[in-house]
């Protein structure tokens, strides 16, 4: 199996659990904080996540491709002193970018809050965003440690440090809002304050994780600096040119969703409330673009994890011109986001009541389930833009990845309003289908060109992955319309819940069958997967 591979399953591990969490501590923390609380929450985590895009300017990334360039022609020093000023330029980054969001909390809570919300204030935006703001005092200097690691593809430190990160986060933010609320008789802005403030008591621990690591690396790390026999020698100043020339497009790109997520945060209000559709406003439609959205990201994390595991692997077989190499490595990338993500998104959407009402409640499910059918597929877009954008950077085009985000961007800023007038709360939607749909066909046509690149491949195992799903889907909806007739999970929570586990853990079983025993999975990965063929011999 290639390094792609393991550090794709290593990484995609480490993501999906992380974002499972995050779907899961959402269920608690609802009935701590209510509607009001989460919604608040939200209205800080997006221009944080703004910001700490920026903040760290896609430097974290951009040196996990720069120590995998220069360490694939065995000059390991430059990659040491690169990590050793990118450390400085991310804490100088990382403290800017605090003290701007930390000052600037009002005038961004001014402009989210049109004062038709009742319950929510500007002040209380503003507080929770003060509040959040101080994780960009270490985020960056962490992230970049992981790139480090990246960048000698070794894939274990990222992984362990964002679960540990994630499991500190929400610990502190279950157990002090309940503190708050019931020991203390705290307010819910209060609580949410400090829920926010659990991504700088999160990232503490994955300093930690990551000390431990570079304490066991640092002899190694030594001993390849002191044998190599060539350094390039480049001035501090090159360094940086070069770095901030892979840097550029990846901030940008690590902005895609946030900034999607951000005009709807803008225009779905006004152009809900401007059609006259006042009726299916907050919190049912609203309820999909921050609950519905932790659902539809999580198969996503694939890509997340694909695009991290393979750019220092495609960067190095392209560095040394080894086309037959950074074809499969393209080749098998693509596929193994269409091999797992189709199907989860589509059996997101023919679960999406279930999938909604069994995490999040019943309550307005006529509205949230359809919404969630219609979001599930974007799932597929965003995976393919990420792992597309991955590959453009990795052969040395990434500014071609930012123009095709920005011209995915421009329609979604343009149609977004129109959309919501025509459609409904489904218009912002749709209007995310058709700007990440622009951004991923625009990447597709660069990678063909650049590289004479050939999708035939990838087309015909699609068309097979195609064929599973659609068997999956009949599965799943004949196991729906039977076990119907006497489990009420229309009405209620828990039949819900044992309507979802039952029908979806039978569908991925049928598909994982059918694509293993076809070999499909054999082909796409590489090899047998092992604990696969020992599950399915039982």
């Amino acid at each position: 199996m290639s390094k792609i591979v393991r550090g794709t399953m290593l990484l995609t591990g480490a993501s999906f659990l992380s974002k499972f969490l995050g779907m899961l501590y959402v269920i608690p923390f609802y009935a701590l904080v209510g509607a009001t609380g989460t919604a608040l929450y939200a209205y800080a985590y997006v221009p944080y996540s703004i910001f700490l895009s920026i903040s760290t300017v896609g430097i974290p990334v951009a040196v996990s491709k720069f120590v995998s360039k220069y360490n694939s022609h065995g000059d390991y020093e430059t990659g040491m002193r690169m990590f050793k000023a990118g450390s400085i330029l991310m804490l100088g980054t990382g403290l800017l970018a605090f003290l701007i969001l930390f000052f600037s909390a009002d005038w961004i809570a001014g402009f989210q809050i049109s004062g038709k919300n009742g319950e929510i204030t500007a002040d209380d935006v503003a507080f929770v965003t003060r509040m959040v703001s101080i994780a960009l005092i270490i985020i960056p200097s962490m992230s970049i440690i992981r790139g480090f690691f990246q960048g000698h593809q070794s894939m274990g430190p990222t992984a362990v440090s964002q679960v540990v990160e994630q499991i500190v986060r929400i610990g502190f933010i279950l157990i002090g809002a309940y503190i708050i609320i019931n020991l203390l008789g705290g307010t819910i802005v209060t609580a949410v304050g400090f829920a926010t403030f659990a991504a700088f008591i999160g990232a503490v621990g994955s300093c930690l994780v990551l000390a431990i690591y570079w304490k066991k690396r640092k002899p190694f790390i030594k001993k390849q600096i002191a044998q190599q026999k060539y350094t390039y020698a480049i001035p501090t100043r090159d360094l940086f040119k070069e770095l901030f020339r892979y840097a550029g497009p990846f901030v940008l790109v690590g902005l895609a969703i946030p900034l999607y997520q951000l005009v709807d945060q803008f225009t779905f209000e006004p152009a809900l409330l401007a059609s006259g559709r006042e009726d299916i406003f907050i919190p049912a439609a609203a309820a999909i673009m921050n609950a519905g959205h932790k659902i539809v990201i999580i198969p996503m994390t694939v890509a997340t994890g694909l695009s991290l595991a393979m750019l220092p692997s495609l960067t190095e077989s392209y560095t040394q011109k080894n086309e037959v190499m950074y074809t499969k490595q393209i080749n098998q990338a693509l596929q193994i986001i269409l091999v797992v993500v189709i199907p989860a998104s589509v059996g997101i959407a023919i679960l999406s009541n279930e999938a909604y009402g069994g995490l999040f409640g019943l309550k307005d499910i006529g509205v949230t389930g359809p919404l969630l059918a219609w979001y599930a597929p974007v799932a597929l877009l965003f995976a393919l833009f990420t792992v597309t954008a991955g590959i453009l950077q990795g052969i040395d085009q990434q500014n071609y990845a930012v123009l095709s985000l920005i011209a995915g961007l421009l329609v979604k800023v343009l149609l977004n309003s129109q959309l919501i007038h025509m459609f409904g709360a489904k218009g912002a939607i749709f209007g995310t289908a058709l700007a990440a749909g622009i951004a991923v066909t625009l990447n597709l046509w660069r990678i063909k060109t650049a590289l004479n690149f050939k999708y035939k491949q990838t087309l015909k195992r699609t068309i097979l992955i195609g064929i599973f799903t659609l068997i999956m889907c009949i599965v799943v909806w004949t196991l729906k319309a039977v076990l119907g007739l006497f489990l009420p999970y229309e009405t209620s929570r828990p039949a819900t819940i044992v309507m979802l586990a039952v029908a979806a853990g039978s569908g991925a079983i049928v598909y994982f069958v059918l694509a293993y025993a076809s070999t499909l999975l054999e082909h796409i990965f590489g090899g047998r997967i092992p604990l696969v063929g020992r599950f399915l011999r039982r």
